[in-house]
């Protein structure tokens, strides 16, 4: 035992679930043997000897963190996931956006789109600004209202109009050594930031996403990154691995060669907040340059060990 915690009475636990390639039947009957456990070390404690102090104590256990991918979350919190209608993980009140009428699927579209008129999903713009947060009482209340419900069509109503799918297994441990629910859940920054953001950043500027039939991407002056421009782009990716920290692990390979097949979250970070503002300097149109370079600079504060006021302004 440290040093530095041998006098301490309280243990922290952080778990992470991480589901594998095929999805689960059940998996409350999968984690419920290994919470339960942790419940009874919660409420009665775990017996441990102190050698250096020649003297036992008990730990009461902390459940700290309930962590898990964009998937994999819905287990633990038991809200609706990420493409329902009320998708925000930490269960803010945003609406998303579903492209036709009657579709399930929801976007976390936070601008109307022009032309825009799907019945329930045509609010008015989000402030990006002004983004609610999640309340507790608000969830305990949709909460209340799902387990009321008799029937499957009043579930699936009411599913989608509160974004909650049924309780959660963490509103069983002790209260007392637990956060409630929606506090003791934590955000997803690695597949945001090193994969998702990447993929669709790089596919707009290669002109490679995905689109309707009757939108022409000839059109989109930020798919710059084709042909010769693409081919050179990658190579200046290649040469700038002699200038790289040691450090920095994985140096990013040629994107021209390498992006489809198992390039690496650490490559796609440094290529894309490390290197991409420099590299896509007098490539991407200066509009879209100067918003790449904003998104760069927030995701290089979040990850610093700490954070000033003055930065986050």
């Amino acid at each position: 035992m440290s040093p530095n915690l041998r006098y301490k009475k309280c243990h922290v636990i952080i778990g992470r679930i991480i589901p594998g390639p095929k999805k689960p039947q059940n998996v409350e009957s999968f984690l419920f043997p290994g919470f339960h456990h942790v419940s009874v070390l919660a409420k009665k404690g775990l017996d441990i000897w102190d050698a250096a102090l020649n003297r036992s104590f008990k730990s009461r256990v902390f459940i700290l963190l309930g962590l898990a991918d964009g998937l994999g979350l819905v287990y633990l919190n038991g809200l609706a996931g990420h493409s329902g209608a009320y998708g925000c993980r930490l269960y803010c009140p945003v609406q998303g956006r579903c492209k036709l009428d009657g579709g399930n699927h929801y976007y976390p579209a936070h601008f109307k789109p022009h032309n825009y008129a799907v019945i329930g999903c045509d609010h008015d713009n989000v402030s990006v600004k002004q983004l609610p947060i999640g309340n507790p009482l608000e969830y305990q209340k949709a909460l209340n209202q799902v387990l009321s419900l008799r029937t499957k069509t009043e579930y699936q109503e009411n599913r989608k109009a509160t974004g909650v799918s049924r309780p959660s297994l963490f509103s069983r441990f002790p209260q007392d050594h637990v956060f409630a629910v929606l506090l003791c859940f934590g955000d997803d920054i690695m597949h945001l930031i090193s994969l998702n953001i990447p993929d669709l950043l790089i596919n707009l500027w290669c002109g490679s996403f995905d689109c309707d039939p009757q939108d022409n991407k000839r059109t989109c002056d930020w798919a710059v990154l084709q042909g010769d421009t693409w081919e050179n782009h990658g190579q200046c990716v290649a040469v700038a691995t002699p200038y790289l920290p040691g450090s920095f692990d994985r140096p990013p390979q040629n994107p021209a060669e390498k992006i489809s097949s198992r390039y690496k979250a650490w490559e796609f970070l440094t290529y894309v907040y490390g290197l991409g503002p420099a590299l896509l300097y007098g490539i991407l149109p200066d509009k879209y340059w100067t918003s790449f370079c904003k998104l760069v600079v927030g995701v290089r504060l979040l990850h610093q060990r700490k954070i000033s006021k003055e930065q986050l302004i």
